[in-house]
Parts: structure tokens; sequence; C-alpha cells
């Protein structure tokens, strides 16, 4: 019984060692996976997706996903370029497009392409005034993408979006906006109203030349103040009359 158990036993372990060997060297990558392969710690190539085949002892494998990931960007405080204190948070949409380099050129590229995105955010709003942080978001979230993608391109990572969440201002400052805000608006009525003065004064200016140069243009405006007070009910009427015709009684 004991050698049957022995002999057994001397089959079996080389059965789990194969099986162990199998496990470890046939790896099967999915389609949006790729595996970076070093050979006795050289790079050797880029593989996958499907089956993939590595030699034991002699081959490493490190897994890479090609999918598009997102980050939130923690809350960073900025001083903005008129000296206001905001604090600042964003979303980050990036890939691996380059496996080889993710893995060779920097390391654990995910918190790299964090701390850069938290580092060019404060530097880029840091050259920026508050209205702007807040009227021009499109165009400080192409600024920050662009140069996060251009500083992550030698990791062969590809920034594809880059997303502003919200910019909080302290309460005080919101106050002051407000004020702003409102004298702005005043300012604007009262240019307004003076636009308004003006051009009605430029009209008047206009009209009395024409009623001075054509006194045929005068008597229709004599009979036109006419009609108007007649349709109005008082008590008196004013009859005004025109100065061409004084001229003639006085004459006569």
């Amino acid at each position: 019984m004991w050698s049957d158990f022995a002999n057994w036993f001397g089959v079996a372990i080389p059965i789990v060692a194969v099986l162990l060997l199998l496990g470890y060297s046939i790896r099967i990558l999915r389609e949006y996976e790729r595996a970076v392969v070093f050979l006795l710690g050289r790079l050797w190539k880029v593989k996958g997706p499907g089956l993939v085949i590595i030699v034991p002892f002699i081959q490493q494998m490190v897994r890479v996903d090609l999918r598009t990931r997102v980050f939130d960007v923690p809350p960073q405080d900025v001083i903005s370029k008129d000296n206001v204190s905001v604090r600042v948070n964003a979303v980050v949409y990036y890939r691996v497009l380059d496996p080889e380099k993710a893995i060779i050129q920097v390391e654990h590229f995910d918190e790299a392409t964090s701390q850069l995105a938290q580092t060019t955010l404060r530097s880029v709003l840091g050259q920026h005034d508050l209205d702007q942080m807040l009227a021009e978001r499109e165009k400080l979230n192409n600024d920050i993408r662009r140069i996060l993608d251009e500083q992550t391109d030698i990791w062969g990572i590809k920034v594809s979006i880059v997303e502003l969440k919200h910019v909080d201002i302290n309460e005080t400052m919101v106050r002051a906006i407000a004020r702003q805000a409102e004298a702005e608006r005043i300012r604007r009525a009262k240019v307004i109203d003076a636009e308004g003065e003006f051009q009605a004064a430029e009209r008047l200016a206009q009209a009395g030349e024409i009623l001075a140069a054509r006194p045929e243009a005068m008597q229709l405006r004599y009979l036109t103040a006419l009609q108007s007070i007649a349709g109005e009910r008082s008590n008196t009427i004013v009859f005004p009359l025109p100065m061409n015709l004084m001229e003639k009684l006085t004459k006569a």
C-alpha cells in the first residue's frame, strides 16, 4: 500500500508542476489590454490581445489597460491674477496610447498624471483673473488639456478632456461680486439713457433746421398742434398765432 501511495505521489507531483507552469505561462488578454513583456529584465515586445505565452522565470509581463480613464483632481487653492483666493477642482480624461512608454518612461503613470494635473491646474489658473475663470471656462479647459497632453506625450499618455467642475469663492467675495455686477448694470443704464438723450437732441436739432428752412412745414406743424389741443378736454384753449402772421398785422 505504501508503494502504491508513493507511485501516485510521484506521478501527481509532475502533473501539478506542469499545471502550475502552464498557469503561469498562458495569459489571455482582452481586446482593450496589452502585455509589455520583458526578457531577462530587458524589454522584449508588446503583445496582445488574445493568447500570450510567457516563458517561466525568463520572461515577465506587465498588463496595461488601454481604455479611457477618468480621475478627479482634488480641490486646489489658487490665487488668481487679481489676488482673489479660490478653490478649484477638475476632472481629467486620458488613456494610454503607447504601453511601452507608459511602463518604461515613468513609474506609476496614473499617479504621475494626477500630480501633473494638479500642478498644471494651479499654474494655468493663477495666470488669469477671477472674471476669466468664471466666464472663459472653455478656453481654460483647452489650455490645461493642451499643456497636460504635451507633457504626458513622452509617457505615451493622451489627455483627451479636461473640465473645470467647481470654482468656489468665499462669501465675502460673492457679495463683492454682486455689488460690482449691480454697479455695472447701473452704469450701463445711465449710458443707455445718455445715448438716448443725445440721439433725441440730435433729431430735434435736425427737425428745427428743416422747419426753419421751410415755412410751410411750420404751418403744418402749427395745424397739427391745434388738432391735438382740440382733442383734449380742457376749459380754456389758447390759440397761438404764428409769428409771420403777427408781423403782417403789425405792418398793416
